[in-house]
């Protein structure tokens, strides 16, 4: 089963990937096509069989924040060819780093979340996950001993079409068909830019979480675990066809990008890493645009945060930063209620993951089975 496990992007990176179902995820861009080659062959005793089955062509792109670059952020993700194709993001949450001093306790926050990754991508194949997107997830936290916390999303396409979808937070993800997004997850919140997530079982991890949010999710934090736990019995399923895309990222992409650009990028790029590359550097862009009227920002003004009247009429706009580089939410009166306008600087990973054919070909005799598969031709550009 090959894999692949990104922890850190020190630099913005792009790996293209194409798994054929059940085939080696080895491809070198740059041979020539493959011709549909028959493993095995029929005679009249046999009755052929042939199913369609789908699986991934997958391109990826990693931009840090601008600030974390050094470290290569706290994003993580990894993709596998396992059956249909596994997709999976991590998004490391640094609120703690900055309110408990970890530099000066050397704890390194992107280090949960590379773990959790690394754990989910080692099991995938396990018989207890069973292909089961919540359980992977549910066996990859325990696994995972790294102090901090993430949010997370894990996909799963079976060969048939069902792609089975668990997340905790507000990493996302959106299936295309055609011009249209005709799935998208939802962010998993206490509040307003406060994501659900998973963490490390030291004492007290629970309680550092509700801090970092608000008092005011203290209490909702006491069954953090029950509520969690809760939260990923929800998998959503969805049926896919030949020629959808899916798109996942952290939530550095979907703070700064709106679907309806994401339809288009996608729409413009026929090679899947380009789409990931151009999706990943126009969350960028717009992260850095304070006048941007980014998805985070108008969220925040339909949550009610946003400058009073008659401090617009006079021109005026309030900014500031919190723990991620965007906006303050102070226990206020409603007169000093802050707002950041534009982007929100953060972490940037995107999975597109094209919903590709391949065949199945079974060869039933009386006595026995025999199967065979076929490469459809396929050729990436390089």
């Amino acid at each position: 089963m090959a894999m692949i496990t990104v922890s850190r992007a020190s630099i913005s990176r792009s790996l293209p990937n194409f798994f054929p179902n059940r085939l080696s995820s080895s491809s070198n861009r740059n041979s020539a096509p493959k011709k549909n080659k028959l493993l095995c062959y029929a005679d009249s005793s046999h009755t052929k069989t042939i199913r369609s089955e789908v699986s991934f062509c997958i391109g990826t792109h990693m931009i840090p924040h601008p600030k974390k670059v050094e470290r290569g952020g706290e994003d993580s993700f990894f993709v596998s060819d396992y059956n249909g194709g596994v997709i999976a993001v991590a998004d490391g949450v640094s609120g703690y780093e900055t309110l408990h001093n970890w530099a000066e306790r050397n704890i390194d926050p992107s280090l949960f979340p590379q773990e959790l990754m690394a754990n989910a991508s080692c099991l995938v194949g396990d018989e207890e996950v069973s292909y089961d997107p919540q359980i992977l997830i549910r066996k990859a936290h325990a696994a995972t001993s790294a102090v901090g916390s993430a949010t997370v999303i894990v996909a799963m396409l079976e060969a048939n079409g069902k792609l089975k979808i668990a997340n905790v937070g507000d990493c996302g993800l959106r299936v295309i068909r055609g011009d249209q997004v005709i799935f998208s997850t939802s962010p998993q919140e206490h509040y307003f830019d406060c994501p659900y997530q998973l963490s490390s079982e030291m004492a007290g991890q629970t309680y550092l979480d509700a801090v970092v949010c608000g008092l005011y999710s203290i209490i909702s934090f006491l069954s953090s675990e029950l509520v969690v736990y809760h939260i990923l019995e929800k998998v959503s399923r969805v049926e896919v066809m030949e020629g959808d895309t899916i798109v996942m990222g952290s939530d550095g992409l979907f703070d700064n990008v709106f679907d309806h650009e994401i339809v288009s990028i996608v729409a413009g790029h026929s090679d899947v890493t380009e789409a990931a590359k151009a999706l990943a550097n126009l969350a960028s862009i717009h992260s850095m645009n304070s006048e941007f009227e980014s998805p985070y920002s108008l969220e925040a003004r339909s949550k009610g945060f946003d400058v009073p009247f008659w401090k617009k009429i006079l021109g005026m706009k309030l900014t500031g930063k919190t723990y991620k580089d965007g906006f303050i939410f102070l226990n206020a009166r409603s007169d000093q209620v802050l707002c950041l306008a534009g982007g929100k600087l953060d972490d940037i990973t995107v999975i597109v993951g094209q919903v590709v054919k391949s065949q199945h070909i079974s060869l039933l005799a009386e006595d026995q089975t025999v199967e065979a598969h076929t490469e459809q031709e396929t050729k990436l550009e390089s």
